[in-house]
């Protein structure tokens, strides 16, 4: 999980804190001033400056912190789905990461659900386990919800990074019918199963109805 503002200040050297200042100060500024010279046409720089500083987080503010120091860029300019999108198509690895791990924090309803989607199509465990974060669980439909869990399991990462996980498999007949087909065609080529299927598949069975009140034994009087 992204660290404070706070939580990296007691961690960052001072040269680390100073360019951080200076980026959230030119995201804070864009946030305020969306139509200045900047971004405008002819600019020598064909995006906000602090956009440049996504990038360079890690190489300023180490590569632990950098999920952290893009977090706080994205939340301080109120990053709009242009430049998401820009950030997530023209990002390494990392700067896609973090897009996607912040995205529940921006105010962008379900318009980003593409970049979701896109991570999902990788094969990159570090894309998958980010992108079944808060947001999936708030904007992904029943069948795409469906469809990344069955990827977690295939590519290997941990259902625990399934933000909602419990919330959404429980009762789902359609959801367990998937993992069974799942489980059948693994052992069918001699595969073994994922260790948790078997958690995610039990998570399907419906919630128990509460307890109505058992009736009292009969009295004498009775």
């Amino acid at each position: 999980m992204p660290m404070t503002r706070k939580q990296l200040d007691a961690q960052l050297g001072g040269a680390a804190r100073a360019w951080l200042d200076e980026a959230l100060a030119e995201a804070a500024h864009t946030a305020f001033h969306e139509d200045t010279e900047d971004t405008a046409p002819g600019s020598p720089y064909a995006v906000p400056p602090w956009e440049l500083r996504f990038a360079a987080a890690g190489r300023h503010c180490g590569l632990e912190h950098a999920d952290s120091v893009r977090a706080l860029l994205l939340l301080e300019a109120r990053a709009d789905l242009p430049a998401v999108t820009r950030l997530y198509e023209q990002g390494t690895a990392a700067e896609r990461r973090a897009v996607l791990l912040t995205l529940h924090r921006l105010d962008l309803g379900p318009t980003a659900l593409p970049l979701v989607e896109d991570a999902l199509r990788t094969n990159d465990t570090r894309l998958v386990a980010a992108a079944v974060g808060p947001y999936a669980a708030i904007h992904l439909d029943a069948h795409q919800w469906r469809h990344a869990i069955l990827k977690c399991l295939f590519t290997g990462v941990p259902v625990d990074a399934v933000d909602g996980l419990a919330r959404r498999a429980r009762g789902d007949a359609e959801l367990a019918r998937m993992l069974g087909d799942f489980a059948a065609e693994r052992t069918a080529a001699g595969r073994t199963l994922p260790h948790d299927l078997s958690r995610v598949l039990a998570l399907t069975a419906p919630a128990p109805f509460p307890e109505q009140g058992r009736p009292h034994p009969p009295t004498e009087e009775s």
